[in-house]
């Protein structure tokens, strides 16, 4: 008799795209704007330049998944994930359980605050269900996991990168959840730190219901994971088995990884 795996997350034939003229030649806001105003017309009517992240995504994920996505760089991986945890534009992703998103541990700092402060509104952010006290205690958990408490008070702009990555980390290993998506979390931490954060973070994907884990390191993609999704310029090109969806991403991603 099968048994029952209760989805997580079912996404159905979803696409993603943006008009390229906005983003062409590092134009900011205020040179886009600057050309509306001086030529509205042919800044309407100019032809859109429409580049597709994301083109027919159809992915459901089970309580028990541990998701490898594997893709070069611009291949949708961050795009999908951002998607799914509700940060990107509306879709209709059927979701059964509260979702927690490590996206990047360099981007959404406070620079001019200090690191305690930044692991404060983090913890307040992530832990929405939690009450004061529970959040105090993670706040004060991740002081010490971070072992930078001669630094925690001092301007978040002036860490150096690791020390960064050193404070993200540990707000966010805390606790499990329901689905728990990780998005190159140990990139900027140094080796001795990733290790050792590296051994908390598994402890938390143990305990939550369903994961998605983003990452160039194919030790820590078998070692976690237990399925593998292979994004190639926008479409999911692999989605099953962890070893053979490694190969999928070598030979039609990396090929000259997989010549070696």
């Amino acid at each position: 008799m099968q048994s029952f795996r209760r989805t997580i997350v079912k996404i159905e034939n979803f696409s993603f795209n943006y008009d390229m003229k906005f983003y062409h030649n590092n134009k900011d806001f205020r040179q886009i704007f600057v050309e509306a105003l001086s030529s509205p017309i042919k800044f309407l009517t100019q032809k859109k330049q429409v580049n597709h992240v994301l083109d027919s995504i159809n992915l459901e994920i089970f309580e028990g998944d541990r998701v490898g996505i594997l893709g070069v760089n611009g291949s949708g991986k961050s795009t999908l994930c951002r998607q799914i945890a509700g940060m990107g534009k509306k879709n209709n992703f059927v979701k059964t359980s509260d979702v927690k998103a490590i996206l990047n541990t360099n981007v959404g700092a406070f620079p001019e605050l200090t690191g305690r402060e930044n692991i404060e509104i983090l913890v307040h952010l992530l832990y929405t269900n939690l009450s004061k006290e529970e959040k105090r205690k993670i706040v004060d958990d991740a002081v010490s996991f971070s072992e930078i408490e001669e630094f925690i008070d001092t301007p978040f702009k002036n860490y150096s990168k690791g020390m960064k990555a050193r404070t993200f980390l540990s707000a966010i290993s805390s606790t499990p959840s329901d689905l728990l998506i990780l998005d190159e979390v140990f990139d900027g931490a140094d080796t001795f730190f990733s290790t050792k954060v590296a051994q908390r973070v598994k402890k938390m994907i143990a305990l939550s219901g369903a994961v998605i884990f983003i990452s160039h390191d194919l030790e820590n993609i078998r070692e976690i994971c237990n399925r593998v999704l292979v994004l190639h310029m926008g479409q999911v090109i692999f989605d099953g088995d962890v070893v053979e969806g490694i190969k999928s991403y070598l030979l039609n991603c990396r090929p000259e990884l997989s010549e070696i």
